[in-house]
Parts: structure tokens; sequence; C-alpha cells
């Protein structure tokens, strides 16, 4: 068993940050290491998160017709994916969908529009839409993610009762325009900069599997610490049909865990959320994956389905851990039997006249 990602846990903790060339040694590591890094990454998550998971819910207010072409987005203009499409929902239908979010066990709710971003009447809707859900919830805490930010607009949202404001940088500055011409990086940037200095908890991260390169992602990686976020959504390219991306499938399990390990040692201490595509991605990994990363959607993303949001919970449960914020016996057995499952009786195979399981 090697020792260097114990040494490089060991200096992290210590309170050297990680360099680029760690980074790139994470990406880099053989099958026969990747326990080795998980292990590592693991003590950086345990000594600033414990044993705690935050679970955030996705609210998607207004979904497709955007006129961005960015060539990941089942949104994107001309995209031909069969997703949703529709305006904004109303208001008591946008506190309904994020109340079952809450009920699931959810912290955080992140509302979302699509669009390049918002007008002044947008950036009023969504005043009254977080207004009216901590009146009804006022420990809930608020993500928005409405594109492009103008001067005041984060102001605006801030003084509503908005606590984060999202806005992805997606990719590093060097493979920005191979993946969207419509907007610059420095659009990007400038958004994140404007939520944060209105006093928004600036969340910002990146999408793996866009054809990048291993420096591409230490630099969006780096990018992302420079930049202050405190909260860092890792997305996994889900390649829809209809969009310039379709047929991509770079991104192996153990590509993905990589990614998460290298994000918690050169973020130590942000909160590191798998995001997008991680059902469909990691796989049976999404458990190990949790002792790398923190935070975790509940349930359906945006335009795509994601597994159950009981799967979710149980997910965290079997791993040891906690929804942060819940009442802990609520949220972990500890006999091992608050979660049960009746046997599933075989009706195919053998004896049957339907195919095997095989």
């Amino acid at each position: 068993m090697t020792r260097r990602f114990d040494d490089l846990a060991d200096a992290v903790l210590a309170g050297t940050p990680a360099a680029a060339e760690d980074a790139l040694d994470v990406l880099r590591t053989t099958d026969d290491e990747l326990l080795d890094v998980v292990a590592a990454a693991a003590r950086l998550r345990r000594k600033h998160f414990g044993n705690t998971v935050k679970v955030n819910y996705l609210v998607n207010l207004k979904s497709g017709l955007c006129p961005e072409d960015c060539h990941y987005c089942s949104q994107r203009l001309g995209s031909q994916a069969d997703i949703l499409k529709y305006t904004w929902l109303k208001p008591d239908e946008a506190i309904e969908q994020a109340a079952a979010g809450l009920r699931g066990g959810a912290t955080r709710i992140c509302m979302v529009s699509s669009g390049r971003g918002p007008t002044d009447r947008d950036v009023e809707r969504v005043a009254g839409m977080v207004g009216a859900l901590k009146q009804e919830h006022p420990d809930v805490e608020v993500c928005a993610c409405l594109g492009l930010l103008k001067d005041g607009q984060a102001e605006r949202l801030r003084a509503a009762g908005v606590d984060a404001y999202n806005h992805n940088i997606n990719t590093a500055e060097s493979h920005h325009d191979d993946i969207v011409t419509s907007h610059t990086y420095a659009d990007r940037v400038d958004t994140v900069t404007k939520a944060k200095e209105a006093g928004l908890s600036p969340c910002s991260g990146l999408i793996a599997g866009l054809g990048e390169t291993d420096e591409q992602l230490v630099e969006a990686l780096f990018a992302l610490r420079d930049l202050g976020s405190d909260s860092i959504p890792v997305n996994f390219l889900m390649p829809f049909d209809g969009t310039p991306l379709e047929g991509t499938w770079d991104l192996t399990p153990g590509r993905c865990l990589r990614i998460l390990a290298m994000a918690r040692i050169v973020c130590p201490d942000k909160e590191i959320r798998i995001a997008g595509g991680r059902e469909m991605h990691l796989r049976s990994l999404q458990g190990l994956a949790l002792h790398v990363a923190n935070s975790i959607f509940l349930g359906d993303y945006l335009t795509s389905e994601g597994q159950a949001a009981e799967a979710d919970l149980e997910l965290i449960r079997d791993n040891g851990f906690v929804v942060l914020g819940a009442d802990e016996d609520a949220s972990v057995p500890t006999d091992g039997a608050a979660t049960t499952h009746d046997p599933a009786k075989r009706r195919r195979g053998a004896g049957t006249e339907l195919p095997a399981n095989a």
C-alpha cells in the first residue's frame, strides 16, 4: 500500500494547500491505488464535515426555452432533447415543489430557471417565492440559480432572503469556448463575483466529461478555489440525445470517484456536492463517493430523473452517515433494522417462461 496519499492528506490537514501536481497525481492513480486515494480524501471530509451529508433539492422554475448554446445542455437553443418545456411556475406551485423536498429531508432548496439571465421582473418574481417559502419554512436555506446577473440583482435577491447563488463555471477557461460561444468564461466569473460581493454564498462547480483534459479539470478546480466557492457541485455529463454531446461516454465510476477525491483534496473544507449524473456514472460506487463528498441532490434533477428519493436517503444511512439538520435517531438506524426490504420472489428464469436475470 502506498503512503503518498496519506502523506498528502497529512500535509493538507497541517495547512499546506494541495498543488496542481498533487491533483494530477490523484486523477492518474491506478485502480490498485483508488482506495488509498479515497481513504486519504475521506480523512479530510471527516475532519471538516464529520458524518453529515447535506441534502439539497432542485425546483426547476422554468424549463427549456433557453437562448444560450451550451453544448452539454438539454435546454439549449436548438436542443432536440425530449424534455419538459414550460414557462415560470406559479408561486404556489413552486412552494409546493419546494415543500416536497423539505419533507424528504432537504435543508437547502435550489430554485433554478433556464435562460441567459433574469430580468428585474424575474428577480422580483423569485424574491416573492423566496419570501413565501421562508414564511412557511423559516429555517430553509435557499440557493437561487437564474443565470447571468446584472448590477443590483444579487443585492435584491439577498434582501429577499436568498442565502446562496449558484452559477457554475462548468469547465476550465482554456476549454470554455469549445463548449459554449453565446457567453464568455469572464461572464460566468463576473456573476459569481457579483453574488459574493452582495453577501450571497457563492456556489459554483463544474461538469466532468466534456472532452476536457486532466490538466483542464485541474485548472477548473483551482479556479473554483481561487473564486472562493463555498459549495462546489461536481456534475458528470449526461449526454442527452438531441444535443451536440450526445453519445459522449468518457466517464467511468472510477474516474468520477477520482475527480471527487481531487476536489476534496484541493478544497478540503468546502462543500463538495455530487450533482447531476451521479446515478448514471458512479453507479455502484455512489456509497463510496459519499466518503469523499458531503452533499447530494435528493431525487430528480432539472430535466432528468434521479433515483428514488427513498433510495438516496437509504444510501446515506447504509454508509453510516446522517442527514445534516435531521434528528440523528431518525436519520440512521441504530440496529440496522429501521429500513427493511421483503425478499423479492423470483418469477423469471428456471421454472418459468420468462428469461433469466443474466
